[in-house]
This record gives structure tokens, sequence and C-alpha cells, in this order.
């Protein structure tokens, strides 16, 4: 980061600069947190669009040309050749690990996949019918209960622990949300699997027979993991970041994360893309469902098409559009009903004049809401699959802001709009 130049505001014939901050890509920043002390003034930007919230190393994004970074390092390639935990440590370390610390990495969140066994009974407290992610979102909150003896954060080791924590029990808690769901027995996780090959043991296998996982459908899932790992300052990142501002555990911090990520404009964006093509049906009524789409008036929604951040063809749809046809080519699934349909829709939509010259490109929630599916996982799970993943992410970013010596509790303004200041009329009056 360098400053080497100033910028100048014009309020009320007053000049006053502010520095300008470059970073290692994208656009350059404005200083402005001597604004209310130069000026009285404060900066309006709903949904802060224009604001950079923070400084990071961990990842990039340039939406005009379709690239996501990590740590330098673009997705396409390590998607290609590195598994989900060897990206899990670039993002924690900062670089790809070599052989050893590849495996001392993976053993260490092997020893920590198993959880509590009075955290296995909080399920109990649940509805069966409960939604995944309320279970979630009370079982991740629910752990600082169970690990409290490394809570000093200014302690890298402390810090190490609840990273590798969280990241190994993860796959084992979204399981048991699954296997509470179905009434199944809970599957304990297996040392002798992959991170992925254990979590699919753990959702699909039975106490009846051994789980083999399909290597095909292993590997699809672990490319999953590594394009969700991180995305920028997106909206539960940003909620990670600011319950983590205050000192609160990171238990607590993804806890929330994983609140913000059920919305269904972030996290839930694959669930609702599955319900879409659920409700299209055929691919007879493609055609019907394309017009709607393109109706100002109508109030349908394509689902799974363009992306808020990248303008154009999102880089993780590339990947996923490749793995995707192969897991449905390894199980037979190319004339399923479902999958036409899905398969109809992109082809529409990467040959449509509309669908190109606005750039609505199939995303990633597109291809991983499919592959999900096929693999055998319900719609419900699909953005505890994704909170999974990203908890890489909300971890590398946690640590990274409370490391930061400019760190400070996040406190954003506002623009208020209510009433003036007035007077309380007794009720005897009113």
């Amino acid at each position: 980061m360098s400053t080497n130049r100033n910028a100048s505001l014009s309020v009320d014939g007053k000049t006053v600069d502010f520095p300008v901050m470059s970073g290692t890509h994208g656009n350059d920043v404005i200083d402005i947190r001597t604004l209310g002390a130069k000026t009285g003034l404060f900066t309006y930007d709903s949904g802060f669009l224009s604001t950079a919230s923070c400084q990071s190393r961990i990842t990039y994004i340039d939406g005009d040309k379709g690239e996501l970074l990590y740590r330098g390092y673009p997705i396409e390639q390590l998607a290609e050749n590195c598994s989900f935990l060897e990206v899990a440590y670039l993002l924690k370390n900062g670089e790809l690990p070599n052989l050893k610390q590849k495996t001392d990495f993976e053993e260490i969140i092997k020893t920590h996949s198993m959880v509590h066994e009075q955290l296995v009974k909080f399920y109990q407290g649940f509805r069966r019918d409960a939604h995944p992610m309320a279970v979630m979102v009370g079982v991740v909150g629910a752990l600082a209960a169970f690990y409290h003896e490394a809570m000093d954060f200014s302690d890298a080791e402390h810090r190490s622990i609840s990273f590798n924590r969280l990241v190994a029990k993860l796959p084992t808690i979204v399981a048991m949300a699954y296997k509470y769901n179905t009434g199944q027995p809970f599957q304990y996780p297996r040392n002798n699997l992959s991170y992925t090959g254990n979590f699919m043991h753990m959702m699909f296998g039975t106490p009846c027979e051994e789980y083999k996982p399909n290597p095909v459908l292993e590997r699809a899932l672990d490319v999953i993991f590594t394009l969700h790992a991180d995305h920028e300052q997106n909206a539960s990142t940003s909620t990670v970041r600011l319950a983590g501002s205050s000192g609160a555990n990171p238990f607590a911090c993804i806890s929330a994360g994983i609140a913000c990520l059920w919305g269904p404009a972030h996290g839930g964006a694959n669930e609702a893309c599955l319900e879409m093509l659920e409700e299209i049906g055929d691919v007879s009524r493609v055609g019907e469902y394309i017009k709607r789409a393109k109706d100002k008036t109508d109030t349908f929604k394509l689902m799974g098409f363009g992306h808020r951040v990248y303008k154009n063809f999102d880089p993780r749809a590339k990947l996923m559009r490749g793995v995707c046809h192969n897991v449905l080519n390894e199980l037979g699934l190319q004339d399923d009903r479902l999958f036409k349909l899905a398969m109809e829709l992109e082809k529409i939509a990467l040959e449509d004049p509309y669908f190109v010259e606005k750039k609505l490109y199939p995303n990633v929630d597109f291809y991983s809401g499919i592959v999900q599916k096929a693999i055998g996982i319900p719609t419900s799970m699909f953005t505890c699959i994704f909170a999974l993943a990203r908890t890489v992410g909300w971890m590398t970013q946690w640590e990274e802001m409370i490391t930061d010596p400019e760190y400070k509790i996040g406190r954003p303004r506002q623009l208020y709009i209510g009433a003036a200041k007035r007077d309380v009329t007794p009720i005897a009056r009113r």
C-alpha cells in the first residue's frame, strides 16, 4: 500500500486534501478517515458500494475481467492443481504448502474433526424438520461453550487452534445437521479419508456397510469447496469482521456469518436456482419462462444467471461447468428431467442475444446447485455446504482484522431522516 498523491475536496469554498492510497490491484481509494474532523461531514454510501472498509492481502476480484485471486493465485489454477485443504493452508498462511506442510496440516485438521459428545445431544433440542441453516447457526455459536480454553486472541497459537477447530468440525456439524433431519444415525469422522471424502462418508454413510466415496464426485465437491472458500468483502465476510471487531469469539463470529449467508440474495442463491428449475418443471416450458425473464413487467427472475460483482463470465462458473458435465456423465444423468432442463437453460443463456448482450451468463450458483443435486445433497443443505467452505475465508479474514494494528470496532455512520427534536406531551393532554 502506498500514498503518493492527494485528492482535493471543495466544501463551502474551502479546499481540503486527503491522501490517495494505492493497492496491488484495483481502484485507488481516498483516505477519508479525517473527513469529519476537517469538514464536519460524513459520506453516504448505501450498501458500501464505493467504500473500502479495510486493507486486505487475502482475495482480489476484478469483476470486469472476470478474475478472482486467492493470495495472488488465479482461482482456475488453484481449483485445477490443489486440494481444498491446500487452498485453506494458502489462505491462512499466505503461501501454498510444500509436501511436509501439507501432510502436517491435514493431520492437524483430522485430529480436530470430532465434536464434543455433549454437543451431539444439542441437536435433540431442534425439531427434526428445522432448516439445516437454523441448526448450523445454533450449533456453531454453541461451540464457544465447549472450547473456551484458547480464547486469548492476541496469542497466535490460540488463533491457530480456533482456525483448525472450525475448519475441521464444520463438515462434521453439517453432516450431523443432515443426518438429524433425515432421522439417520450420526456417522463419526474417519481419519483414513480425505477432508472431502470424509465429509461424504459422514453425509451418505450408514452403520450397515462401508461407504466408499466416488472419486469423480469427491473431486467435484472438493472443487466446489475451493471455489467458495473466500470472495473478498461480501456481506457475510463483512458481518464476520464487524462482529469480530467487538472482540467477540470466533465461534460467535462464524455463527453470525452463517446467519448472514442464509439470505437468498447471498448464499441461498443456488437453493433458489434449483427451486426455479422445479417451478419451470420441464424443457417444454423453457421458452415460456425465458419470455417472462425478458419481460420487465413480470416479477419472475431467472436465478443462477449474472452476478453482482462479475460483469463478465464468473471465472468460477467456467470451472464448475466442466465439473458439472463430468458429474452428470459419471452418474448417467444427462437425460434426467431436471438436468436436461438446466442444460437447455444454459444453452439459451450462452447463445441468446438478449442474455449475451446483458452478460447474463450462468454463474457458479447455477452449476454448483446442479452438481450438489446430482451428488444427492438435498436443496436445503446447499447453503450449509457454502458455509462449510467459506469458514476458511471467514476465519482468515477474522484473523487479518484482529491482527491489523489499525483495526477499530466497527461503527458506521448514518444519515438520520427521522423526526426532528420534539417535546413529550403528557398522556392526559394527547
